[in-house]
């Protein structure tokens, strides 16, 4: 598992968060399809671009994942990536 997310069954009924906070991963991928910027997400809930990919990459499925990483290497902006990922999430 990412280091930054956790999951304690004393933090939101054990639900998967960012590590350090109390913010599930699944506000992060859903305000991500419900058409949030990384910016508005950030200033909301006070996580990290890092923070947003470790809640992508663990709400993905392993080829979504690869996906994503080679986006990324054929030299794909990140915010050309989250619309991706916003994208996958409306299907």
């Amino acid at each position: 598992m990412n280091e930054r997310i956790a999951i304690d069954p004393e933090i939101q009924h054990g639900k998967p968060v960012i590590r350090g906070t109390r913010v599930p991963i699944t506000r992060i991928v859903g305000g991500l399809a419900g058409g949030m910027t990384k910016e508005e997400i950030m200033r909301e809930y006070e996580v990290t671009e890092e923070d947003i990919w470790a809640a992508l990459n663990y709400a993905c499925e392993p080829n979504e994942y690869v996906e994503i990483s080679q986006r990324l290497y054929e030299g794909q902006t990140i915010d050309e990536i989250f619309e991706r990922a916003r994208e996958h999430w409306k299907e």
